[in-house]
């Protein structure tokens, strides 16, 4: 058996910590995952009219998967969420049609939308509430 000088045995070790190192880094998600991310999931989005002929009250489930916002049930929606947690969604169901934005953060946003519901007219406000 070859006895190694201790100056590189010495040199070994700072090199495979800084190799597990590395590779403990490539295994995490990056920050912009893990921002995107924090959104997943199901959101409860209830609408208020506060301009208009609509009826108020409506809640409706949003899925959020990544920076995708879609329908968790019933009618057609689809729309986008940044890192910052800023939304914008169109919505449809038979013949009425929405857009909407506003701020997710944590488990609560809220935000404005505006469309033609039946017809009408209307805008108002949104609360959501990741359940």
């Amino acid at each position: 058996m070859r006895y190694f000088p201790r100056s590189i045995s010495a040199f070994a070790r700072p090199r495979r910590l800084a190799l597990l190192a590395v590779l403990a880094a490539a295994m995490m998600p990056s920050a912009a995952d893990a921002r995107v991310a924090g959104y997943d999931g199901i959101w409860n989005v209830t609408f208020a009219t506060t301009r208009g002929n609509c009826s108020s009250g409506y809640s409706v489930p949003f899925s959020v998967t990544g920076s995708r916002v879609s329908s968790a049930g019933g009618g057609r929606v689809s729309g986008k969420v940044n890192r910052s947690g800023a939304v914008a969604v169109q919505v449809s169901v038979g013949a009425s049609h929405a857009t909407g934005g506003g701020r997710l953060a944590g488990v609560n946003g809220a935000g404005s939308w505006k469309g033609i519901i039946s017809g009408d007219p209307c805008s108002g406000t949104w609360q959501a509430t990741r359940t």
